[in-house]
């Protein structure tokens, strides 16, 4: 069996730490021999704190999926960025309606301007950005491991319907936090990296356990053998779910690992 767990709003709150007893569960389901994987929109650099306090070994996923990483080392096993006249694209349409627009590449992240938007994304990834002039310059003839645009909440889903006008089937629009709206290539989601993870550790999907909280956990929860929801989760990802847990301030990580690992076993 292999655990998939998403990290903002699942594992922890987005600027807040994993609480002991989420930790105590992932590690008693790894001495179980039940190992575990993080899938995560955050960059690698984002996601080593987390791997380390887990002690989760193997491949991670990161980037909604664009990367898999070895969890110590960092070494990229495998990256499919969002091609380059796309991300441009998206780019030229993102800032014609004010947009911030974050692009990517080596886990580094790449603004225009230091902003409260690149601040924020700043804080959560734990990095600094690179501030360049001009982002299609600085990604001229190469692709962005992803492209996130950041804006206020109430204008994300405006963003998204956007993203998709744009790009259609050039790219994966998805929404993560609650500022970000992402794209990548469009054959990069979650799900499909779950499927190279789980054959990486020799395990069948159908024994594999997801746990997500948001929109971009629906193709996570839809490969996975068992999937399971955060309470916090919208309407769209629990009606996906086998089971729906508690959110992030009661557990919900802890509880699904005792209820359907734990006891299981």
């Amino acid at each position: 069996m292999l655990l998939a767990l998403d990290l903002d709003g699942t594992l922890l709150k987005t600027l807040g730490s994993i609480r002991p007893a989420v930790i105590d569960a992932v590690r008693a389901a790894a001495e179980a021999g039940v190992p575990a994987t993080i899938v995560t929109g955050r960059m690698y650099v984002g996601t080593i704190p987390y791997i380390r306090v887990l002690g989760i070994e193997g491949p991670v996923i990161c980037y909604q999926g664009a990367v898999l990483a070895e969890a110590m080392s960092g070494r990229f096993l495998r990256e499919t960025p969002l091609a380059n006249a796309t991300a441009l694209r998206a780019y030229d349409a993102a800032k014609a309606e004010g947009y911030c627009v974050l692009f990517y590449a080596d886990d580094r992240f790449y603004v225009e301007e230091r902003n409260r938007y690149a601040d924020l994304y700043a804080l959560i990834s734990g990095t600094e950005p690179i501030v360049v002039r001009s982002l299609p310059e600085a990604f001229a003839g190469r692709g962005s491991t992803k492209v996130n645009v950041v804006t206020d909440p109430e204008r994300v889903q405006a963003c998204v319907d956007l993203m998709r006008r744009t790009c259609g089937d050039d790219a994966y629009v998805t929404r993560s936090n609650p500022e970000f709206v992402e794209l990548l290539d469009p054959n990069v989601d979650k799900g499909r990296a779950l499927r190279e993870v789980a054959d990486l550790h020799g395990i069948a999907l159908e024994r594999v356990l997801a746990i997500g909280d948001s929109y971009n956990d629906v193709p996570l929860l839809r490969a996975a053998g068992f999937a399971v929801a955060m309470g916090s989760a919208p309407p769209e990802l629990k009606a996906e779910a086998d089971a729906v847990v508690g959110d992030v301030e009661h557990d919900g990580v802890a509880e699904a690992i005792g209820r359907f690992v734990l006891e299981a076993s």
